[in-house]
């Protein structure tokens, strides 16, 4: 009996580790200024509901391998916006961002790294206003920390002490102001994303910062 219950506990376990490995997760990013809401599906069910421009989903899970990831409009009568194919690695993660504008849509999915370091913040740079040049980032009349980030371009993830901090959005290689970041909070122990949106022509250039972690709504 104590056999039998050994062997029934190791199925279990092997059974569970197999369903983690065959595991990836992927969020949505809408990053469209001039796009409607939108509904995202996979294999025909909905995955993620009524997402709005600047809307940054929790990570879904989803089986490793191909996937097609459907992206239409919300309400009573969807219409198909477009079909993103992507492929997902086991126990990665991933952002599926909607970039351009609604003329111009794009899809571009990029690999998330959000293991944590102890005692302070990761944080990258998304540039997704198309109509925006390449920008530098830096401290508030200071140095600059990510250089030369064009539109549909992600830094790397940089490492910076915990704390508040007051950012520039710059033209790449001037100290002329685009865009004042006041403010910025980055808490220890935490992974962020923080992407550039809106248009340059309507003056609606602004942030959006994302903690990148595992969870649910």
């Amino acid at each position: 009996m104590l056999w039998t219950r050994w062997i029934a506990g190791l199925v279990l376990v092997f059974g569970f580790a197999l369903a983690q490995d065959n595991t990836a997760y992927v969020r949505f990013a809408h990053l469209v200024p001039d796009a409607p809401a939108v509904d995202i599906l996979a294999g025909g069910n909905k995955v993620f509901e009524a997402q709005t421009f600047k809307d940054v989903t929790y990570y879904a899970e989803v089986p490793a391998g191909s996937l097609t990831l459907t992206v239409q409009t919300t309400g009573q009568s969807p219409a198909k916006v477009a079909d993103v194919n992507i492929r997902v690695q086991a126990g990665k993660y991933y952002t599926v961002m909607a970039l351009g504008t609604l003329s111009t849509l794009q899809a571009r999915v990029v690999e998330d790294r959000i293991a944590p370091a102890e005692g302070v913040a990761k944080v990258r740079i998304v540039h997704a206003s198309p109509d925006a040049p390449a920008v530098d980032v830096a401290l508030k009349g200071g140095p600059v920390l990510f250089r030369n980030l064009a539109f549909n371009q992600v830094s790397g993830y940089g490492i910076v002490p915990a704390g508040a901090y007051n950012l520039e959005v710059r033209p790449t290689g001037t100290t002329s102001v685009a865009l004042p970041l006041e403010g910025v909070a980055f808490e220890g122990g935490k992974v962020y994303s923080v992407f550039a949106v809106g248009l340059l022509a309507g003056e609606t250039l602004e942030v959006v910062v994302v903690e990148d972690s595992f969870g649910s709504p």
